[in-house]
Parts: structure tokens; sequence; C-alpha cells
């Protein structure tokens, strides 16, 4: 219910106003009404606050300098960048360096992958390095996997590395994973930056966060946190991250025991497309004796080459109908996987 902390006008008034006399004066210079006092006060307030902003040197945008500026907006994407060039004029000039990233970023992939031109992979990594000597983090990582690709590994570390210190989780990401794969293995500092591209959301630096935990590889075991990372990844959509969930709660190991849990993750990385998730689900179906359905999983498996799941998928097919097989194969020649990250 609302309360009315001031009577409104239509309630009247026991009390009236006072008539005075008008004077000449007054004439010249009418009294303002209290609606026009009030906005007065709030113009004049307004005038000497943003005077005082101007006026004191930490409130200025302006005033922040142009390196701290372009570490901060390295890792942004064009309609970032352009919405910080609108703060004012000179962010506008010191973001014209990674707005042209941008352009060349673009390029660069249209030359990789052929788009609208002819493919070209010397002017996509020429296109990247221009982009990343402007600063930008995204043609960091693009022109470090041209190089990886390459294997000139040393180069794309390096360009990771610049990356990943600007704080863009995808070059931490792929800084870490270069450790892994590296010749001497370097575990420590692979789960170290493994972890800054983790608590920034990166799912897939997650889940290999989480294996590195599971099997103590650069870092202590601990069964609980991988768990845990196991589980942020699938929430975020990694169906590999998916699958190990549903592992933790089937087993109880870092997560508390839950089949009903188990089942969910199971069937969300079997409907992503992950095989033996498939063959895992379609195993459980058959135990709760859901024919059709399980049918229809087994045999999605086995076109992702889980041979396991040929003997019960023939099992099942032999106690069906003609009718019934056909329909099962139907749903599964128009089976689309649930979009994930791989």
């Amino acid at each position: 219910m609302k309360q009315r902390t001031w009577p409104d006008r239509s309630t009247g008034s026991r009390f009236t106003a006072l008539q005075f006399p008008i004077t000449e004066k007054d004439n010249r210079r009418p009294e303002l009404t209290a609606s026009a006092r009030k906005a007065r006060i709030k113009r004049r307030s307004r005038f000497s606050c943003s005077r005082s902003i101007k006026s004191t040197e930490g409130h200025d945008f302006a005033s922040l300098p142009f390196d701290v500026l372009n570490k901060i907006a390295a890792s942004f994407t064009l309609p970032q960048l352009r919405a910080a060039s609108l703060v004012c004029k000179s962010w506008n000039d010191a973001l014209r360096p990674l707005r042209e990233a941008m352009v060349l970023l673009r390029w660069g992939k249209r030359f990789k992958h052929g788009r609208g031109v002819r493919k070209n992979l010397d002017k996509a990594l020429d296109s990247f390095l221009k982009g990343a000597a402007r600063g930008s983090t995204l043609a960091m990582v693009d022109a470090g996997l041209m190089y990886w690709e390459m294997d000139k590994k040393e180069a794309a570390i390096s360009l990771y590395r610049q990356a990943a210190v600007l704080g863009d989780p995808a070059g931490q990401f792929n800084l870490g994973i270069s450790y892994l794969q590296a010749q001497p293995l370097n575990a420590e500092e692979a789960v170290k930056w493994l972890y800054q591209a983790s608590i920034a959301g990166h799912v897939r630096a997650q889940y290999q966060l989480a294996l590195c935990l599971h099997r103590g590889r650069g870092v202590d075991f601990n069964l609980q946190e991988a768990a845990r990372w196991y589980l942020r990844a699938a929430e975020g959509g990694y169906v590999r991250a998916m699958y190990n969930t549903s592992l933790c709660y089937s087993f109880g190991e870092g997560l508390p025991l839950s089949h009903r849990q188990a089942r969910k993750w199971m069937k969300r990385a079997a409907d992503c497309g992950h095989g033996k998730a498939q063959l895992e689900h379609g195993l459980g179906l058959f135990t709760e004796g859901e024919m059709m359905k399980a049918v229809v999983y087994l045999e999605l498996a086995t076109r992702a080459g889980e041979t396991a799941a040929d003997h019960v998928k023939n099992v099942i097919l032999q106690q069906l109908s003609a009718t019934s097989r056909d329909r099962a194969m139907l749903v599964v020649d128009s089976w689309r996987a649930m979009p994930s990250l791989h």
C-alpha cells in the first residue's frame, strides 16, 4: 500500500496564502513559483558540480594516460572500442590504433579462411602481426595460432604471453596449453595461466584446470576442486566437462552422490554429441526399459565411433517391429546436436 508522505493538492489545505500588495518593484521582477525556484537551484547545482568535476583532474576521463587506456582496451572487440571512443575526443584519438587493428584482424581472418578473397596464409599472418603491433590481444592470439601451426612455437608462445599479460583469457589459455605441450613440460606455469583464464570465465581453461587438479599435474591432487571446475565448465556449455561432471555425481567423487544430477549431465552431454555420453545414456535407458529411446542414443553412439554400443543396439533392434525400427532410424537421421563448446 502506498503511503503518502505529503498531502496532495486535491486534498486541500487548512491554510491559505496571505495576499500582499504588489509594488512597482514586484512588477519588474515577479516572484518565481516554487517549481521554478527548484528548477533554478537544480541548474545552479548542476553547473557548479560540473565545474568542480572539470577542475578536478581525477574525475577527468581525458586525463587517463594513453598507455593505461590502451592496456585496458587491448582485448576489446570492435563494438566495445567504438563505444569507448565516444567517451571523449582524447579517448577517440588514443584508441585509433586499436580500431585499425580490428580492421586488420578482420582481413587476416578473411585471408586465412578464404572468405570473399583468395586464401593466402602469408597475408593473413601479416595482417595479424600488424594488428598485434597496434596493441590488439585478439590479433596477438590469432598470430600466435598461425605460428604454432607453422611449428614456430617460440614465436607463438611469445605472442600468447603478450596477450596473457594484458589480461586476454584466450591468450592465457593458449599460453597454459603451450606450456603443457612444451618440451620440457612446464606444468606449474601452465596451471598458473589456466587459473587466470578460468577465473575470467574461459570454459576450456576451466576444463583443463580441472584435469590438472584431477591428475595432480603441476598442482597438488584435489578432487573436490577438480569437480568444482568441471561443473563450472559444464554450466558454461563445455561438453567434455558435462560428461566428467556426470561421472563425479554418479560416483560421488568431488561432488555429492546424485543419480538425478548424473543422469541430467549425461543426457545433456549426449544431446550435445558426446559419443561416450550417448553410449552411457543409451545403456541407462535400456536398463530402464525405454527401448525406443535407448536404440536412438546407441545408434548415435555407434555413428560417433563407439563400437561398444553395437551389441546392445542389435539386441534391442531384434525386439522391435519393422515399423519401430524404421521410426528409430528416422529419428537418428534427423537428429542434430545441441549447441555446445567442444
